[in-house]
């Protein structure tokens, strides 16, 4: 694996940065030097955000910009740029990469951290286990997470993948996240599904890009608390041996991929506990 010289600035595309983990990567990343553009999509009906069960603020901090990431990267002296971006329109891919390359420099490091989330089940029920709203599964949620969680991540590697092969680059990482567990997502089926894919995706691309200095992983964090965890959720952790992570917590292992020192990790699903 190829490490570049220092005096040559690292530039990450991190999507979902305006919240939870996105936005503790993206100031992560700039802590370790790297330019970061962050992506981010404002949208009521995406991720179940007019449902009452979920707490306020964080759907407050849901529809937020991703001003405010760039601010607080800028205030300790770092380098970023922010962009809203509909990932469900596939024109939005090659907008980006341009965006980035525009304003900060060609795309060395990819967080595909962006979802489409929404609960929906096989089963008529209109609660989880948690509480929050959930939906049949439909055309309508299979198509808003597959959308996001699958196709955008693998059209966004796809482009991460024919820029840097196009300009002879010898360093590279991408990172993408994960839920569920191989036996399924009850309740989140969609969500699972796509999260699969998008595994599948990532792991293909570590092999196909080795030859390229490229490396690719997949970070599945434990429930991490980005706003939406309230006192039944923690408990249901507690009580089945898991703990509640910050977000900080989960970006700083994915700031560990996006660095030299990771250079003989790749082609893993990396789960957090």
């Amino acid at each position: 694996m190829v490490s570049r010289p220092p005096s040559e600035p690292r530039v990450a595309l991190v999507t979902g940065a305006n919240h939870g983990i996105g936005a503790a990567t993206a100031k992560a990343l700039a802590a370790q030097g790297t330019a970061v553009l962050c992506a981010y999509y404002r949208n009521e009906r995406q991720g179940g955000l007019h449902d009452p069960s979920l707490p306020a603020a964080y759907r407050a901090t849901r529809m937020a910009r991703a001003d405010f990431v760039v601010e607080s990267i800028s205030a300790s002296g770092g380098r970023a740029a922010a962009m809203e971006a509909d990932l469900t329109d596939a024109t939005a891919v090659p907008r980006l990469f341009d965006a980035a390359e525009a304003q900060l420099g060609p795309v060395q490091i990819l967080v595909n951290n962006a979802s489409g989330w929404i609960a929906d089940t096989f089963v008529p029920a209109t609660t989880d286990r948690f509480g929050r709203t959930q939906s049949p599964l439909s055309p309508r949620t299979l198509d808003q997470v597959l959308a996001v969680d699958a196709r955008a991540a693998a059209l966004l590697i796809a482009e991460f993948a024919r820029r840097h092969v196009g300009r002879r680059a010898e360093w590279g990482r991408i990172i993408g996240l994960t839920s569920g567990d191989d036996g399924g997502f009850p309740e989140e089926v969609s969500y699972g599904a796509a999260k699969a894919a998008q595994v599948n995706f990532t792991l293909s691309a570590a092999a196909e890009l080795a030859p390229h200095g490229v490396t690719a992983n997949v970070v599945h964090p434990p429930i991490t608390d980005t706003g939406w965890v309230d006192t039944r959720t923690a408990s249901f952790a507690r009580s089945s041996g898991r703990r509640v992570a910050t977000p900080k917590e989960v970006a700083e292992v994915i700031a560990y991929l996006a660095s030299d020192a990771s250079a003989l990790v790749t082609g893993n699903v990396i789960r957090l506990r």
